[in-house]
């Protein structure tokens, strides 16, 4: 039964995760928000999330309510696989009501969830639509892990931080590109002024002219755009 308390609490939580889809938000401190709220609303004995750089190789711990949890999740990186790892890699939740009677696909990992005193845990994936980016995981120490009732409330924080996470990647690569597309604006300018430097020194046409600035800048190992750069300060003279 959902008490007003963690009624207000999820409430709270969301609001935080929604302000995810403004500018200038800490992605970390958003992780450890929502580890730290996990825990609390379900019980959990440790909550942690592993993210994934862009491939399978890349995943990594970002945020840990504590040292156990950050443990159990490095020894699944370290081994390549574990109920984190393949929440993750299918994109589906994984379940597990006893670490004791686990199934001998992830030895080392049952081996250590028991020896750090885990009895219980359930993982979520990160994701959107098609895209799984990470898995939030939680472990109890006690039996039974995460009720029928609590999941589909675990999913949706899981779900609405991935969208901050991936909205907060795609402005970030979105400044990149516009700033890569300025460079080469810039770049260009300083091109055709060159072009004009060398047609008017050479007595060449402006092809003529950009062929030679290609082709001292390639016999050079030099990037194009500095070439143009050197010969429009005169610093240069093909």
């Amino acid at each position: 039964m959902v008490t007003r308390t963690r009624e207000g609490q999820l409430v709270e939580t969301f609001v935080t995760l929604a302000d995810t889809l403004v500018v200038g938000y800490d992605v970390v401190d958003l992780l450890h928000t929502l580890v730290e709220t996990c825990a609390t609303l379900f019980g959990a004995s440790a909550v942690g999330i592993i993210l994934s750089a862009g491939n399978d190789n890349d995943l990594e711990v970002v945020a840990s309510t504590n040292e156990r949890s950050r443990l159990i999740e490095i020894l699944q990186l370290r081994a390549g696989n574990g109920p984190c790892v393949e929440c993750y890699t299918t994109g589906k939740p994984v379940a597990i009501p006893d670490l004791d009677v686990l199934a001998p696909a992830w030895p080392r990992f049952r081996a250590g969830a028991l020896e750090l005193g885990f009895k219980s845990m359930h993982s979520v994936p990160l994701r959107l639509r098609a895209t799984t980016i990470g898995s939030l995981n939680l472990f109890w120490d006690r039996l039974g892990g995460l009720s029928a009732e609590d999941l589909p409330t675990v999913q949706a924080l899981a779900d609405t931080a991935t969208i901050g996470i991936l909205q907060e990647r795609a402005i970030r690569e979105s400044d990149v590109a516009r700033a890569q597309l300025q460079r080469a604006l810039s770049g260009r300018v300083l091109i055709e002024q060159a072009k004009g430097v060398v047609a008017f020194t050479h007595t060449l046409d402006m092809e003529e002219a950009f062929a030679l600035l290609r082709q001292y800048a390639r016999n050079n190992g030099q990037p194009l755009v500095e070439v143009a750069q050197n010969v429009v300060n005169r610093t240069l003279a093909l």
